[in-house]
């Protein structure tokens, strides 16, 4: 299960991997984009993801009803005219990358031909994500597996069968380092549809590091999902939900994503291993737990009885679990109200 990008270790042994999806939220200003990605670095996010296409790439522009949205954000919009507005254009990419590199922010891409393939190969893009309409597009998988690259594969939509398709065809095409998010493609989708389980279901079946790509409204899914394994997070991020792009309404601010990024690392730390030992943040309450103090003074030679000794806090005294042995017990000494009780004081 060895997964890294720029040599971040990716996986249960370490921290969640955050993704900024930037998607279509720069609203068509290059300015806008680059802003978006200053905020996600200042956040905390590990990565932030484009996606590149253009419209002629990915649809074909036609009016026909299979070429319309129906319902939903998008709601009559032909497939052509949304991608039209959502697209991060070409020309935006190299700048884009120039910047996310003198913040030292991971910059990568969601590639939905060949072309942006090779597009992104000029830029050294360091990773590939596969979304999840493109899933069962086992060409275009292939084809950027051959580059070599870590890559992503979100499974929204996808059953059992296609998502072992999507890695088998991964690895034919030369990929190495692969790992799968378990997603839900509605926009936003309810926690509800989520069905976390799925999850370290999805890490024994295909035995791949796995993550979460999540388009609920908050971040509790998120973070619930690291208790359950998952060590990469993706969400959509925008500075400001009211600006009326295409999935600006569903995707997370500033504030959320700074606090996702700090809740889900909080998480993953609290997950730890399995000990039942004493912590070290309990080692000054011990003395607070119960234990068996005298309650009567009492000669030596004197036989303890069930109502000298009482279980009581503080903890310096023997365990309570203790108390029905010092009942008929012999003192070697005098002891006092309030002393603890302990196996010096009888004889054997």
């Amino acid at each position: 299960m060895n997964f890294s990008i720029i040599g971040r270790e990716i996986g249960p042994q370490h921290p969640p991997y955050i993704i900024a999806e930037l998607s279509a939220n720069h609203n068509g200003r290059l300015e806008k984009a680059m802003k978006i990605i200053t905020a996600a670095k200042k956040a905390g996010a590990d990565a932030v993801k484009l996606q590149t296409y253009t419209p002629d790439t990915i649809t074909l522009n036609y009016s026909t009803p299979e070429f319309t949205v129906e319902g939903g954000l998008w709601d009559g919009r032909t497939l052509h005219d949304l991608y039209q507005e959502a697209h991060t254009p070409w020309d935006w990419h190299k700048p884009l990358f120039e910047h996310a590199c003198k913040l030292e922010m991971t910059i990568f891409s969601s590639p939905f031909d060949s072309t942006a393939v090779d597009l992104l190969e000029e830029l050294c893009v360091p990773a590939y994500k596969i979304a999840s309409c493109e899933v069962v597009d086992l060409p275009l998988i292939k084809y950027v597996a051959s580059t070599g690259k870590p890559m992503i594969i979100s499974t929204g939509m996808a059953n059992a069968e296609e998502i072992q398709e999507a890695i088998n065809a991964a690895r034919e095409g030369g990929c190495k380092e692969l790992a799968i998010l378990h997603c839900v493609s509605g926009y936003p989708a309810p926690a509800e549809d989520y069905n976390l389980r799925t999850i370290p279901d999805m890490i024994e079946r295909f035995g791949l590091v796995t993550g979460l790509s999540d388009h609920t409204l908050d971040n509790t899914t998120a973070i619930t999902s690291v208790a359950l394994g998952a060590s990469i997070i993706e969400k959509h991020f925008t500075l400001d939900r009211r600006g009326g792009g295409p999935d600006d309404s569903f995707s997370l601010e500033p504030a959320e994503l700074t606090a996702l990024c700090r809740d889900t690392k909080t998480a993953w730390k609290a997950l730890g291993k399995i000990d039942y030992g004493c912590k070290s943040s309990e080692q000054g309450n011990m003395k607070f737990r119960r234990s068996l103090y005298f309650v009567k003074n009492l000669k030596a030679g004197s036989i303890v009885t069930a109502d000298a000794i009482r279980s009581i806090r503080p903890g310096y005294g023997l365990a309570p679990k203790h108390f029905d042995s010092l009942i008929g017990k012999l003192l070697k000494e005098d002891v006092s109200y309030g002393q603890p009780a302990n196996w010096s004081l009888f004889y054997e």
